[in-house]
C-alpha cells in the first residue's frame, strides 16, 4: 500500500501542474460554456447575473429551428468538402514539385509558396477583395482579355463562396506542402529504383509507392485542414460579412454575429457546441 501511495505521489507530482493548465485553461471553460448555453445569458446580465435564466435546452430547440443555422452549416459544408480536398490537392502537387530533381530554385519557391500562411489573414483578404473588385479588380481585367464580362465574385451568390474558397486555397495550401514534402523526403529511395528497373512508369511509381506511404501524411494533412475549415470567419468577416443573401455565412461567423453583435451570450455558445459536435463527428 505504501509503494502505491509513493507511485501515486511521483505520478502527481510530474502530471499535477499539466492536468491542473488543462482543467483550468480548457476543461473548465468549457464546462461553464456549456452551462451558459442552457441560459438566456444576454448582454444584461453582464451587469447583474441575477437576470439569468436556466432554460434548459430551449437555445438547442431554437437553433434546430433556425433557417439562418441550417443555411449557415450548408455553407460551411460547402467550404470544407469543396476546398479542403483542392487545398490538399494543391499542396501535393506543389511538395512533389519542389520534391522533384529537376526543380531549381528549391530554397526560394519554397519560400514563394509558404509566404501567404505567415501573412496577416485580415490583410491579406482585403488586398483580395479589391483583386475581386467588379470594375477594378486584377481577375476581371484578365478575363476581359478573353473577351469574358466582368463577373460580380463578391457581389453574386454564385460566385462568393468560390471566390472565397480560392482566396483560402492560396493562403493555406503552403502549411500543407510542407508537411508532404517532409512526407516525401522520407520515402526511401531505394524503392523508387527498383520499381525503375521493373519498368514502373511515372504515373506507376506515384500510385504505388508515393501514395501508400504518404497514407499517414494525408490523414493527418486531412484531418487538419477539415478541422481549419470548419472554423472559418476572417474570410467572409471582412471581405462580404456573410453575404450576399448569407451565401458565405458559416457557423463561426454566426455565432460571432449573435455573441458580439448582438450579445445573445447563450444562443452563441449553443451554436459553438453545435460546431464541436459537427467537428468531432467528422473527425
Amino acid at each position: 500500500m505504501g509503494k502505491f501511495k509513493t507511485t501515486f505521489t511521483t505520478i502527481f507530482i510530474f502530471l499535477g501542474p499539466s492536468l491542473f493548465s488543462i482543467s483550468f485553461f480548457f476543461v473548465f471553460p468549457v464546462a461553464l460554456a456549456l452551462l451558459i448555453s442552457m441560459t438566456d445569458f444576454d448582454i444584461y446580465s453582464l451587469g447583474n447575473l441575477n437576470l439569468v435564466r436556466f432554460i434548459g435546452i430551449e437555445n438547442y430547440k431554437k437553433l434546430f429551428a433556425d433557417p439562418l443555422f441550417w443555411k449557415s452549416l450548408l455553407n460551411t459544408f460547402y467550404f470544407v468538402f469543396i476546398g479542403g480536398p483542392i487545398s490538399i490537392f494543391v499542396s501535393l502537387l506543389s511538395a512533389i514539385f519542389i520534391n522533384s530533381k529537376i526543380t531549381k530554385f528549391k530554397k526560394l519557391i519554397r519560400f514563394m509558396f509558404f509566404a501567404p500562411v505567415v501573412t496577416t489573414l485580415v490583410a491579406v483578404a482585403i488586398v483580395w477583395r479589391y483583386l475581386y473588385h467588379p470594375r477594378f479588380g486584377a481577375f476581371n481585367y484578365f478575363l476581359s482579355i478573353f473577351g469574358i464580362n466582368p463577373i460580380n465574385w463578391l457581389g453574386d451568390p454564385r460566385f462568393a463562396m468560390p471566390a472565397i474558397i480560392l482566396l483560402a486555397v492560396w493562403k493555406n495550401f503552403g502549411y500543407n506542402m510542407l508537411i508532404f514534402l517532409a512526407g516525401l523526403q522520407n520515402i526511401p529511395e531505394e524503392l523508387y529504383e527498383a520499381a525503375k528497373i521493373d519498368g514502373a512508369s511515372a504515373f506507376q511509381q506515384f500510385k504505388n509507392i508515393t501514395l501508400p506511404m504518404l497514407a499517414p501524411t494525408t490523414l493527418f494533412v486531412t484531418l487538419t485542414t477539415m478541422i481549419g475549415y470548419f472554423q472559418l470567419f476572417a474570410e467572409p468577416y471582412v471581405m462580404t460579412q456573410g453575404g450576399p443573401m448569407n451565401s458565405t455565412l458559416s457557423i463561426v461567423l454566426l455565432m460571432y454575429q449573435h455573441g458580439f453583435r448582438w450579445w445573445n451570450m447563450g444562443y452563441s455558445t449553443t451554436i459553438a457546441f453545435s460546431l464541436f459536435l459537427v467537428i468531432l463527428a467528422f473527425s
